[in-house]
């Protein structure tokens, strides 16, 4: 296989997170400059870059159907595809939730868990960046460790939120609202560690 083609699924990959990473971002901006009438707007917004983000996963199945031979093995590269794209769905799915439960106002700790988020998809290009050299690369093992650190701080910021929530707020409208975002902000986390634990099974196999 020529290295133009090899490189190519790595490039994909890297391609992929970094529409994550823009998603991230943009959800960042609009938690911490809310403003409930221009939701709709910004969730098209976000939504085209969700669209970017399956196109180029597209872009890799229709190579990897006529590849004859790939760089690791097919099943991988489908994982890691669909494990990729998973993330930049599921920082859309927090900003359906503020807009479909009509969000007024931002909650400080929805505003440290986005920031999180945005630490896991910068580390995840950082991994994916270097995922080409992984038999000879010595800094994957600290991306992942750090990505499984990120969504450690995730999980205690998401159990601390929902107490705080379910403690302080006597709406029940509210509770139900943002007990839905917090669940899908962690799972952003979550998203970007699965990633990473899938990146980690194709070294193990491969060296």
């Amino acid at each position: 296989m020529s290295k133009k083609q090899d490189s190519f699924y790595y490039e994909n990959f890297s391609a992929c997170v970094g529409y994550a990473c823009q998603a991230a971002h943009y959800l960042e901006d609009v938690l911490k400059d809310f403003d409930p009438e221009r939701l709709h707007s910004m969730l098209d917004e976000l939504h085209q870059v969700e669209h970017a983000a399956d196109e180029k996963k597209h872009e890799l199945s229709n190579v990897l159907a006529r590849a004859f031979i790939t760089p690791i093995e097919r099943e991988d590269i489908i994982l890691l595809s669909q494990s990729i794209d998973e993330i930049t769905d599921k920082i859309e799915d927090v900003m359906l939730r503020l807009y479909c439960n009509n969000i007024q106002s931002i909650r400080p700790d929805a505003i440290e868990l986005g920031a999180v988020l945005i630490g896991c998809c910068e580390e995840l290009q950082r991994l994916l960046d270097e995922f080409s050299d992984f038999r000879r690369s010595k800094k994957i093992r600290e991306y992942i460790i750090h990505i499984n650190t990120l969504e450690e701080q995730a999980d205690r910021l998401f159990i601390d939120s929902m107490r705080l929530l379910h403690t302080s707020c006597q709406d029940p409208l509210t509770v139900i609202s943002w007990r839905e975002i917090y669940i899908y902000l962690e799972k952003c986390a979550d998203a970007c560690e699965h990633v990473a634990d899938a990146v980690e099974s194709v070294i193990m196999k491969n060296t």
